[in-house]
């Protein structure tokens, strides 16, 4: 497990270059060997000094990477309907859920992440292949990936802003662009964790609108139904295993 996890940061960091790639694809190593040195020659010392700054923008927007390339939204964003569904406030805490996504997107991107690593990482470790070799190799997985469980009305949307139209569309998902593909592939997570999110909505909220029939048919006006539905809320999510069946629902939704 521990070797999955330093994997899957490597991997996360390769992926925050690819995103960044045309930023700096003129350059001949796209990843620079830094030597430091002092009194540079000229203009080889201000390039090598443009080269660490990229590479450091790069490493900052690997989060970003995570959350927009990977399952990680939509499973964050449907345990948090959980949560807001149930009325627990800050149960499970914010650093329980995010943990929980993380190795849930780990587990779902293993088969993803594993194709990277072998057709990219190993053999530019092994020195088999080149810097830029390796990250357009690194593309087609997460691609794969992105482009299946993306919409096709979202994909639309961003290809025609970016001028793919009548005879200039891409013919397969390897020639779409990661800037048009990202975002279609975030909009796309949004939309179907907030469906899901929906469906996860809909018992609690008929608990909540017969304690409070209940309530005003009793003349207890002024009692919160919150703090009677909370318990039959928690005693339903546990009596019918909740946890179980969201995650369930959340890996039966990459599995087709």
């Amino acid at each position: 497990m521990k070797k999955k996890i330093l994997l899957t940061f490597l991997l996360i960091g390769l992926f925050s270059i690819l995103v960044l790639r045309p930023i700096y694809a003129a350059a001949a190593d796209p990843i620079p060997n830094i030597d430091i040195q002092v009194g540079g020659q000229g203009s080889q010392s201000g390039t090598s000094s443009v080269s660490i700054i990229l590479l450091i923008t790069v490493l900052s927007v690997a989060p970003a990477c995570l959350v927009l390339m990977t399952s990680f939204t939509r499973i964050v964003i449907v345990l948090g309907f959980v949560r807001t569904s149930l009325g627990t406030q800050q149960m499970p805490p914010n650093q329980v859920l995010v943990g929980l996504a993380l190795f849930l997107t780990l587990f779902i991107m293993s088969p993803t992440l594993s194709n990277v690593n072998q057709v990219a990482l190993q053999p530019y470790i092994k020195g088999e292949i080149s810097q830029t070799e390796a990250l357009k190799k690194a593309e087609e997985p997460m691609k794969q990936f992105m482009f299946k469980y993306t919409h096709e009305k979202d994909l639309l949307l961003f290809m025609k802003y970016n001028g793919y139209t009548g005879e200039h569309k891409p013919n397969t998902y390897k020639d779409i662009p990661l800037t048009v593909l990202i975002p279609s592939y975030a909009m796309s997570e949004m939309k179907t964790a907030f469906q899901m999110g929906f469906l996860i909505f809909i018992p609690f909220l008929i608990i909540d609108v017969v304690v409070s029939s209940t309530l005003m048919a009793m003349g207890m006006m002024m009692l919160p139904p919150v703090m009677i539905s909370l318990p039959f809320k928690i005693m339903l999510f546990v009596l019918v295993d909740g946890w179980y069946l969201v995650v369930k629902s959340l890996l039966l939704s990459y599995s087709t």
